[in-house]
């Protein structure tokens, strides 16, 4: 069953010089989770942050920390994400030899578990490791950058709806990838749940963040 409508601003997009502030920014402006690219400059063309900026930003939000690992291995740096602060520890079934195990791990730290599937990542790598996850992430974009235009996929949500209720568990489906206004409602239409919003929430400036997020929701603010 799809549930409530959550943002979830990604600090990809934020400034990079006052990233606590950002974070204490967005949540204060109603945002749901806080995500964080994670990005290595080998599994994806781009190089973000690591641990210990996550463990710095950890004290200026109660609000769940999202960290997306486009990291190749991902499995050791698990642990690493885990004791940083995250909440949610999404990897891609790519990023390395065994997603069951690494889904494993995520669960034994004691954090929920998602899988991330780029554009091109068939509904079916989900097919048995539905039992370990608590989201799933499909990408409407390739990773690597923000501010990329928004890809049509709406049926592969759609699809990745249809095997979370089959499933009777609770499991966010997270969309990332152009997320504006105008996109979100094709995929609310389509099973999500969980929206990314990068350059959507952030472009306008602090005084604009409440505003945004709400108009992701279908609201004014």
């Amino acid at each position: 069953m799809q549930q409530p409508i959550r943002i979830a601003p990604s600090i990809l997009s934020a400034d990079f010089a006052a990233l606590g502030e950002a974070v204490r920014a967005v949540d204060a402006a109603g945002g749901d989770y806080i995500h964080l690219d994670i990005m290595d400059g080998h599994f994806v063309p781009n190089i973000t942050i690591g641990p210990s900026v996550v463990a710095a930003l950890r004290p200026h939000s109660a609000k769940p920390f999202d960290a997306h690992l486009m990291i190749a291995p991902a499995d050791p740096y698990v642990p690493k994400f885990a004791e940083a602060g995250a909440d949610i520890i999404t990897v891609h079934p790519e990023a390395g030899p065994h997603l069951h195990r690494t889904l494993q791990l995520i669960k034994s730290l004691g954090k929920k578990a998602g899988v991330a599937l780029n554009p091109a990542t068939p509904v079916d790598a989900l097919d048995h490791v539905m039992d370990l996850v608590d989201l799933v992430l499909v990408m409407t974009v390739n990773p690597g950058f923000g501010g990329q235009p928004y890809l049509r996929l709406e049926s592969k949500i759609a699809g990745v709806r249809a095997l979370i209720d089959a499933s009777g568990r609770t499991i966010d489906l997270e969309v990332d990838g152009g997320i504006t206004p105008e996109t979100a409602p094709l995929v609310i239409k389509a099973g999500a749940d969980v929206l990314v919003a990068g350059n959507a929430v952030f472009a306008g400036g602090p005084g604009s963040y409440a505003r945004a997020i709400a108009a992701l929701r279908g609201k004014s603010a």
